[in-house]
């Protein structure tokens, strides 16, 4: 009632494939990270293909008193990124998908890196639910949400409406590794599966190839959480993402 007016008014949906989320029983959504603005996005679309979402969040959200009791009443799960309180959240999505419910989960931990706004390196939260459930992950490819809310903007772009492109793609296969040990190795190929397959959708949306090589902010130096262009004389500071077009 209060979402979809809004969410609506602003947006125009182009939504795909949405078919392939399971009617029933406990699965994994993965998908891609553009803005903060995402969780509604993604929250209507699963609501409009009959499930209810269930989020792992940052937990910083809970701190707000108001933000915090609603988030709770509607069953998301609080994230302490890069601490070992992150368990706590791993056994909750994992009691909540033996449950029959539908976690959503962003792999990439955060909103992208990458300079063009391509998925990123994943981390294996998506895969480890999966592994220790035996459950369907479906992945998820978005594009637009940026044109609404640019990554760490505080002011939306309302007007004229954005569309919103999101298409679901068929379970990512991982039978092949649910029955071996939970190595680094394993949880590696089962996060570059999921990975792999949402940025195929994200390619398939807007009509361009993916780079060869995932970004990996490890790698060059980037800050994995919090806002990476609060510093941009930092030469690890990855450069603003260029202006996209709609390419749908």
């Amino acid at each position: 009632m209060i979402l979809r007016p809004t969410f609506f008014l602003t947006t125009k949906p182009d939504w795909r494939d949405g078919t392939k989320i399971p009617a029933s029983g406990g699965c994994v959504i993965a998908i891609n990270h553009l803005s903060h603005v995402d969780p509604l996005t993604a929250a209507v679309f699963t609501h409009d293909h009959g499930r209810l979402p269930r989020y792992l969040a940052k937990s910083g959200l809970f701190k707000n008193k108001a933000l915090g009791h609603f988030m709770r009443a509607a069953g998301q799960i609080p994230v302490e990124r890069a601490s070992r309180s992150a368990v706590g959240a791993y056994d909750a999505a994992v009691a909540a998908v033996r449950a029959g419910e539908c976690i959503v989960v962003y792999p990439e931990g955060t909103i992208t890196r990458d300079p063009d706004l391509w998925p990123m390196k994943g981390k294996s939260g998506a895969a480890r639910i999966a592994l220790e459930t035996g459950c369907p992950v479906i992945p998820i490819g978005q594009w637009g949400a940026q044109e609404l809310l640019a990554p760490y903007a505080r002011k939306p772009d309302l007007f004229p409406r954005k569309t919103i492109h999101i298409v679901a793609g068929d379970p990512v296969d991982l039978s092949d590794l649910v029955d071996e040990p939970r190595s680094v190795e394993v949880l590696a190929e089962a996060t570059e599966r999921i990975m792999t397959a949402i940025t195929v959708l994200v390619e398939e949306i807007r009509g361009e190839k993916a780079p060869a090589e995932r970004f990996d902010p490890r790698k060059v130096g980037v800050a994995e959480i919090g806002n990476p262009h609060k510093n941009p004389k930092s030469p690890k500071s990855p450069r603003p993402p260029k202006q996209q077009k709609d390419s749908a």
